[in-house]
């Protein structure tokens, strides 16, 4: 009988101690109950670094005027909204309602006669204004503690809203098409807090279409076939 009681003493003690331990470190754990929502949103602030793929006309090696052209790396900043589902542990699925970005691309084209007073470098700066629409796949891991990581891979959809292709008087401008379809991918971590996830992210996003406007007439446009945009994205996204 002392063997019954003492053994029931322990069984229930280690009960006890066993869910006084659960509770501590459900109590460690920020947002417990996060990783079982259905969907959840967030805003995402950007810094970006964008490039112009340059693809010279055959027309170029005709041309005595220009030499070559020079792409630069141009930052820029932006903003967005997103919406996330879970479809399962490990998978989830998100978009933007809608991102934007201000973005400024830069050509330099090395001329070989200079008008008088000029440097023999000409830049041309395209400033834009992106609507993006972007679809992704997030692979998650595991959660440790209150840290979580994850890669993205996905398409995004982007309307320049001050495209200048239907620009008349251009003779010194680049003019790009208004719309553009680029594949991206990333990786990022999740940092649980007390009240929010905060996620840093990093993702490049590839141009797959050419959004050039070529004019024949134009002599920094002509020289070029294909531009072919290229975006590095810094995400701090704020999630709840």
């Amino acid at each position: 009988m002392k063997r019954v009681v003492i053994f029931s003493v322990l069984f229930f003690g280690c009960l006890l101690a066993g869910g006084s331990v659960s509770a501590q470190l459900r109590d460690y754990l920020n947002l417990p109950d996060h990783d079982s929502k259905k969907y959840y949103i967030g805003i995402g602030l950007m810094y970006t670094n964008s490039h112009l793929q340059v693809s010279a006309h055959p027309t170029f090696l005709q041309s005595d005027s220009i030499l070559y052209v020079t792409p630069g790396n141009s930052g820029g900043f932006g903003v967005s909204g997103m919406f996330t589902f879970r479809l399962m542990d490990h998978l989830e699925f998100r978009f933007a309602f809608p991102e934007f970005i201000f973005a400024n691309n830069t050509l330099a084209y090395h001329v070989n006669h200079p008008p008088a007073g000029e440097t023999n470098v000409a830049t041309k700066q395209i400033q834009s204004l992106l609507l993006g629409f972007p679809a992704q796949v997030k692979f998650l891991s595991d959660r440790i503690n209150n840290f979580r990581v994850y890669m993205m891979g996905g398409i995004n959809y982007r309307y320049d809203l001050a495209s200048n292709s239907s620009a008349r008087k251009a003779q010194n401008l680049v003019k790009l098409l208004p719309s553009d379809m680029s594949i991206e991918a990333g990786v990022g971590f999740q940092i649980y807090l007390p009240v929010f996830i905060l996620t840093p992210e990093l993702k490049i996003s590839e141009g797959i279409k050419n959004i050039h406007s070529r004019d024949a007439n134009l002599q920094y446009s002509n020289v070029i076939d294909k531009l072919k945009s290229r975006m590095i994205v810094f995400s701090l996204i704020f999630e709840g």
